[in-house]
């Protein structure tokens, strides 16, 4: 707006410069306004410099008096406003775009003024203040203050099928499902445990530190074969009033049948995934692949497509036996999806509201026929944060820190005909994948090397069982982390009780890598064909809280894990979530 500053007896005319339909004059029998003096006859309601006349229609207000220009230099009414004039809308509610804290809920004007309108809920048990100045929640847990990482403050631990046969009853005390909660500031983070409605548990973890919590067991989701069903409220709830990281433990100190996941927070969910899990294993009833979806928000629908493997289902919650389905999840709600045979790897779940998905196996030899079974999870990716190149490395042999220990490689295609390239070259890969869902495997082996695509896919690596011939220590199951979301500083958790933990590291030629400060040696480093890259295995020590971190001079991918007799975890020790175009 411009204005308008002229002197006159009241019905003269103001003289100068104003924008559309305002004016700021002072008369003798008026005082100030935005249209110009009261009773004026002169170019009130005028446009500009030039005088020319506001159009016959337009509202322009004079303080809390909205005004209807005439055409004419005047105006054919004016209405006192209850509560609020602007330009163009007249009296309203409000004025559009303006924002107000009602408790805790950021509630802005719609675009007519008629009223404010709920867009954002501040969270208190993660620290978030309504700001009605800003307009949103602020805070260090505020959607605005959190990249998209695996760093968060808003997460869903959950119980997924374990061992429960005969004497191997792993879904009860003394086995513990855990959570290890990592502080990424110098700042305590106040920890809220809930499910459903009901409180669960609620801590403190120092700046800097980790608390490890023990919780319940869910029957529903942990025991039995099947079948496939919802579990309302199934799904824990972790808020903190700081970033933070978890890792889930199913069990934690259990000798045998362990794995463990990095879980993703709320803000880096998405909507779509391919699933990673393993071969349904005809042995004592059937030992069932799994995958579980979680939901949110109330009212996420969410689309199951099975791949060319994975149309072997036990029907149940919505799921029918080929796989399909579609199914209604309200926050917390479970949807655990088991096999009948094949293979569930290369399902697709699509839903309209972001979920998290968590693929694994109840319990299965790896490959099948070499004991001994172990259970298999890991939190996926979403495909919005997958990419088109991975780096590959097997684990560390438990017993020979110079040799390294099997694994088999599985290569899943998010869109029909991928072409791959690895370098270098792994037997019984194809040079594509003709369909979404289809998967490559490169057998049991110690080999490192990149994978390529010309489109998305996802990586996963599975740890080979004790019996294969490479010492202590059965299956696991990891998703390589893209080179595109690798970072330069990472903190993270290795569980202090196992017999051994070790971070490997992916780092490009000339990278300088620092893994609880001390330089990882030149020796330690080897070469991942001709493609520039290197990785090596360090070994962390138990001492201390089981906190580590790795810093870097240029983004490096890292991958955690522990051993023991008949049992192993392995998850990604961080990533970024950054969305990636296909």
């Amino acid at each position: 707006m411009g204005s308008d500053t002229g002197s006159g007896t009241a019905g003269s005319t103001s003289q100068g410069t104003s924008s559309v339909g305002t004016a700021t004059g002072t008369g003798t029998t008026g005082g100030t306004g935005t249209v110009g003096t009261a009773g004026s006859t002169g170019t009130a309601g005028s446009s500009g410099t030039t005088g020319a006349v506001c159009p016959a229609g337009e509202i322009v207000c004079e303080g809390d008096t909205a005004k209807v220009c005439d055409g004419m230099g005047g105006f054919s009414s004016e209405t006192p406003c209850d509560q609020v004039c602007v330009e163009g809308l007249g009296c309203v509610a409000c004025v559009p775009g303006q924002a107000q804290c009602n408790g805790d809920v950021v509630e802005v004007c719609d675009d007519m003024g008629g009223g404010y309108v709920p867009t954002e809920t501040c969270d208190p048990l993660q620290g978030q203040q309504c700001d009605a100045d800003l307009g949103t929640c602020t805070g260090a847990c505020a959607p605005a203050s959190l990249g998209l990482s695996y760093i968060g403050c808003d997460y869903y631990p959950t119980v997924t099928k374990q061992l429960d046969i005969g004497f191997e009853q792993y879904c009860n005390a003394p086995n513990a499902f855990a959570v290890a909660v990592a502080n990424t500031s110098g700042t305590p983070a106040d920890v809220t445990v809930t499910q459903g409605g009901n409180m669960v548990d609620a801590f403190q973890v120092p700046g800097n530190d980790v608390v490890v919590r023990t919780l319940p067991w869910n029957d529903a989701l942990c025991k039995g074969q099947g079948p496939s069903q919802v579990v309302m409220d199934g799904a824990f709830r972790l808020r903190s009033t700081q970033p933070v990281t978890v890792y889930q433990y199913n069990p934690l100190d259990a000798a045998v049948t362990n794995d463990a996941s990095l879980l993703l927070p709320v803000n880096a969910w998405g909507g779509d995934y391919v699933v990673a899990a393993w071969s349904h294993w005809n042995v004592a009833g059937g030992m069932p692949g799994l995958y579980a979806v979680v939901a949110h928000q109330d009212g996420t629908t969410v689309t199951l497509s099975p791949s060319a493997t994975g149309g072997q289902v036990q029907a149940g919650g919505g799921v029918a036996a080929n796989g399909t389905g579609q199914v209604t999840l309200d926050a917390g709600d479970v949807l655990q999806v088991v096999s009948s045979g094949g293979d569930l790897t290369g399902t697709r779940v699509s839903a309209d509201k972001p979920v998290q998905v968590i693929g694994g196996h109840k319990c299965t030899q790896v490959p099948i026929g070499v004991t001994a079974c172990d259970h298999l999870e890991e939190s996926l990716i979403p495909v919005d944060a997958l990419a088109k190149e991975y780096l590959v490395a097997p684990p560390v042999h438990p017993s020979n820190a110079n040799a390294e220990k099997g694994q088999i490689v599985r290569i899943i295609a998010t869109e029909s005909a991928t072409t791959l390239t690895l370098d270098p070259p792994q037997p019984g890969v194809p040079a594509m994948l003709a369909n979404a869902g289809d998967f490559a495997e490169v057998s049991t082996s110690t080999a490192a090397f990149r994978v390529t695509a010309d489109k998305k896919i996802l990586v996963v690596q599975y740890m080979v069982g004790q019996d294969a011939g490479y010492g202590l220590s059965d299956p696991a199951m990891v998703q390589a982390v893209p080179a595109a979301q690798f970072r330069t500083d990472y903190l993270f958790h290795a569980a202090t009780n196992w017999v051994a933990n070790y971070v490997d590291v992916f780092a490009p030629d000339g990278a300088s890598v620092m893994v609880d400060g001390n330089q990882v040696p030149p020796g330690a480093w080897k070469p991942i064909g001709a493609t520039g890259w290197n990785w090596a295995h360090v070994q962390l020590s138990n001492a201390g809280t089981g906190n580590h971190t790795v810093s870097a001079t240029e983004q490096v991918g890292i991958n955690v894990y522990g051993i023991q007799s008949y049992g192993s975890y392995w998850y990604p020790g961080g990533l970024d979530l950054s969305i990636i175009p296909q």
